[in-house]
């Protein structure tokens, strides 16, 4: 056994003790399809969310882990549930009144609203795997219409209509009285107007593989369940769908715990075993609501990548998938420097310690050298001071902080000035608010201007760090935190802010002593 395995045995992050699942499933005997197979869904009647980007990064996650202590092959299905009718017109996509024409079509029948692909369906579909590719993701792309109109599913939809009883039985207990009264397992695709119908089967034939429904006119229409001329409900769809393909991990959202309970006994009635399964909790906006499609509120993954690279991303999806999580604009810089912070611990930690470090799983076991960089938060606060617009001007100050670094030889760096510029000029610079100090702040101030004016060239940013806190030690401040938060709003416009002496090492102790110069004249920083 390699080293490797050994410590991916004892590892206790969640994705190796999610693996460790799939090794216990399959101890006696390899699948008798050849590999273990992971699944993420989408629903492709919107575009690719940020949820959609958490889901599949996850089962990634724990895909790695799996590899590491076993050599089975694996697969990941990047499902879509193109087949499902139109329920309602998204907001965000344009033709609606078009698209409003279409309600109850499958998705891959609607028009693309956009004008680009063969449906709406299609659109979205490549929408989802541009999304996929562009993080490099490794998947199959399977689409329900095509398994479904192929014949893929058939021999699952025949065994949904020999077990429609006990189907049935599961899913009416977990109905309402009046949906109770016309629900079906199968949705069968209208032959009259091509709709998705949810309608009433009167009839079923296991020995022929036909149902009898009720057409939207009302009358009685005997169809085949198989060849796409019929599909399944949502839960039901997923039972057959986990036993069918023979799918061994699925994550899902708290909020599907019922479903996933339903599609698990729906999975056991047609003779397969469910897949194992991990429950992650849900995004919160700033408000702490629901993130939701619908209203779209919260954070696109577009947004984040404006202000973030996308290894931070994925770090926040790393942490905690178990607790609620806001996911805002305000929550980008800790994740930005928390990536960082662990890609610079990884080279020096022992071969057991670094399957513990989210790097780790983030980069599958390979993370880049740590190279040079500065924190996206002393960034931030550069771009504060000096009103960045362009890279040119904080490039300025890191030449003359980092001489051996330019944009060319520390291109992540390049990257992250880049998107410090953006989240100062969209998250920063609206909210600034200068204030004048307090007479206990002058006369802090003032002895820190006068220590920078004499400060002995070869100061480091320790050494300017050590002096500012013992400056704000010999004055009486409530707290040591006040003497901080004051030199961030009087000097920055902001409540919070970097280490100081990194800061005043990066922009200069001359252009630091200038700022409080001013500030002690009276002259405001509001343009400074």
């Amino acid at each position: 056994m390699s080293d490797e395995r050994t410590y991916a045995q004892a590892a206790r992050a969640w994705p190796f003790e999610e693996a460790r699942k799939l090794v216990e499933r399959y101890k006696d005997a390899a699948p008798k399809k050849g590999y273990v197979l992971f699944e993420t869904g989408y629903g492709p009647s919107g575009l690719p969310h940020i949820g959609t980007f958490g889901e599949v990064v996850r089962t990634t996650m724990v895909r790695r882990a799996f590899q590491r202590l076993s050599d089975i092959p694996t697969k990941l299905f990047a499902f879509s549930d193109d087949m499902d009718g139109l329920r309602k017109v998204p907001t965000n996509v344009p033709n609606q009144e078009m698209l409003q024409k279409y309600i109850g079509y499958p998705l891959t029948k609607v028009p693309d609203p956009f004008g680009t692909h063969e449906s709406f369906g299609h659109h979205n579909n490549a929408m989802l795997r541009d999304f996929l590719d562009a993080f490099g993701f490794e998947y199959e792309f399977v689409s329900s219409t095509d398994c479904y109109h192929a014949g893929r599913f058939d021999e699952g939809l025949l065994n949904v209509l020999k077990n429609y009883d006990k189907i049935q039985e599961i899913m009416l207990a977990s109905l309402r009285e009046e949906r109770a009264l016309t629900y079906s397992p199968f949705l069968p695709v209208s032959q009259k107007s091509g709709k998705v119908l949810m309608t009433k089967v009167v009839k079923t034939d296991p020995d022929a593989g036909t149902i009898v429904y009720e057409e939207e006119d009302g009358s009685l229409v005997e169809t085949p369940v198989t060849g796409g001329r019929c599909k399944l409900q949502w839960k039901p769809d997923w039972g057959m769908r986990w036993s069918v393909l023979g799918v061994d991990y699925e994550m899902s959202g708290k909020d599907l715990i019922p479903s996933v309970d339903l599609g698990n006994k729906i999975c056991r009635v047609l003779g397969s075993k469910p897949p194992e399964g991990f429950n992650y909790e849900l995004f919160l906006d700033d408000k702490g609501q629901k993130i939701s499609k619908s209203k779209g509120n919260g954070l696109s993954v577009e947004e984040w990548l404006t202000y973030a690279p996308p290894e931070s991303l994925a770090l926040f999806m790393y942490q905690k998938p178990r607790a609620a999580k806001r996911l805002y604009f305000d929550v980008i810089p800790r994740a930005v420097d928390d990536y960082l912070t662990f890609v610079e611990k990884f080279p020096n930690e022992a071969p057991a310690q670094r399957m513990e470090n989210p790097a780790w799983h983030i980069h599958n076991g390979q993370p880049p050298a740590p190279g040079v960089t500065l924190s996206y938060g002393i960034l931030l606060n550069l771009a504060s001071v000096c009103n960045a617009e362009a890279k040119e001007t904080l490039w300025g100050f890191i030449s003359r902080y980092l001489p051996e670094a330019t944009p060319q030889t520390a291109p992540f760096l390049d990257k992250l000035v880049g998107y410090a510029i953006n989240y100062y000029r969209d998250h920063v610079k609206p909210k600034k608010q200068y204030r004048a100090p307090d007479a206990t702040e002058r006369a802090a101030l003032d002895e820190l201007l006068r220590y920078l004016d004499s400060a002995p060239a070869d100061a480091t940013a320790e050494d300017l760090q050590n002096e500012v806190y013992e400056i704000g030690k010999r004055h009486p401040f409530p707290e040591l935190k006040a003497w901080f938060k004051a030199l961030y709003e009087v000097l920055l416009g902001q409540d919070q802010g970097p280490r100081m002496g990194s800061f005043i090492a990066l922009y200069g102790r001359k252009e630091t002593a200038d700022l409080i110069r001013k500030v002690l004249k009276g002259e405001s920083l509001s343009a400074a």
